[in-house]
């Protein structure tokens, strides 16, 4: 078995070796804009402030406001673009392969987060965007969406604005079709069936791959997840289906699948991995913790060891890079554990410098990834 710098090792000298421009990508299909925020603990002065560091603490002053009020000052920290499917195309975009977007990002323009997505790929927006207040801590984050417009993510808005012939030939040129947040988009699962019946089969024969991010499924009803799953089994008959969930996802869809439990999820990703595959028969299931990852396909499994920071710039958005970096190295020919850790090192780089690596700089990142702190 190899060892972690020389998994380091081969990825970065694959990646750096690749033709990233000559993959192309079609991913949807929702949009937001995200506050990046602060909770004020106290504030001494017009520009400076402690912050609430915890979620629990957040929790501590709320049930402390119970039978009476509480007024919280919010400090917007930056304003940027979101959404699982942008975050995600966005990254692959600064790496240089050629993606199309196509979401509800603003209608009839783009709204002013995305431009630099705009001259980075090629853009489709179909409808207004959401909006994400994402309250960040030490311990995690809170997120509070606003979500109206997504009920405009159809598969009839889609065919209205971008029109047939050009979405079919955007996925014919595509090796990449990613299609993430069902959770939010309440049509998600018949865009999918539509995929199924009226794309794939008019696609021409090339070696694909469909990336699917189901985004916290805890609020839909199980027989929803149960029933979105059996159609991504349908759809990995026609091409391969990479399958990618937080731990919290993971833990989720094991439990509606009534699999036996992961005594020690975060510790055991792996066996949890090669579990929902096996159940699922899935192209690729891959399961990220923020302090490693692991996969399961049909040849074997793999985990690694990420380069976890305690203190990073920005955590928004992790997963997304995460997906980001993954799907580029099994599109680049990468196995398992060279993928997961240019997955790593994707979501590493970015909550370290608030930003997407090009390919040039993952490739130097990766050769000497950090160790995980903590």
């Amino acid at each position: 078995m190899a060892s972690r710098q020389e998994i380091c090792l081969s990825a970065s000298t694959k990646l750096a070796a690749a033709k990233v421009a000559a993959v192309k990508g079609v991913i949807g299909f929702d949009g937001f804009v995200d506050s990046i925020i602060d909770v004020v603990d106290k504030r001494s002065s017009a520009t400076e402030y402690d912050r609430v560091h915890t979620l629990s603490q957040l929790g501590q002053k709320i049930s402390m406001a119970a039978g009476q009020s509480a007024n919280m000052e919010l400090f917007v920290k930056m304003q940027k673009l979101g959404g699982n499917g942008p975050i995600m195309a966005n990254a692959m975009a600064a790496m240089g392969f050629g993606i199309t977007y196509i979401g509800n990002l603003g209608f009839p323009e783009p709204h002013a987060v995305f431009t630099d997505m705009t001259k980075r790929a090629t853009v489709i927006s179909i409808a207004e965007p959401g909006y994400t207040d994402a309250l960040e801590f030490q311990d995690g984050k809170l997120m509070l969406g606003k979500h109206q417009s997504l009920r405009d993510v159809t598969w009839a808005n889609i065919l209205k604005i971008v029109g047939s012939e050009k979405l079919l030939k955007a996925c014919d040129d595509a090796d990449l079709l990613g299609m993430v947040n069902w959770t939010m988009l309440p049509f998600m699962t018949d865009i999918w069936s539509h995929l199924l019946s009226d794309v794939l089969p008019k696609l021409s024969k090339k070696n694909r791959r469909v990336f699917i991010d189901l985004a916290d499924p805890e609020k839909r009803l199980v027989e929803d997840i149960r029933g979105a799953l059996a159609m991504l089994q349908k759809i990995n008959e026609k091409v391969h289906v990479i399958l990618g969930l937080n731990l919290s996802e993971a833990v989720q869809v094991n439990e509606a699948l009534g699999l036996p439990k992961v005594g020690n999820p975060e510790g055991e990703i792996e066996k949890l991995a090669v579990q929902l595959r096996g159940k699922l028969d899935l192209g690729t299931v891959v399961v990220h913790p923020r302090k490693g990852a692991a996969a399961a396909n049909k040849e074997g499994s793999a985990s690694f060891a990420g380069p976890f920071v305690q203190q990073p710039k920005i955590s928004t958005g992790a997963g997304d890079h995460f997906n980001a970096g993954f799907v580029t190295g099994q599109l680049l020919g990468l196995n398992l554990a060279e993928s997961l850790c240019t997955g790593t090192g994707t979501s590493g780089y970015y909550v370290r410098n608030a930003e997407s690596p090009s390919a040039a700089q993952l490739a130097a990142f990766v050769k000497d990834l950090p160790a995980p702190q903590g």
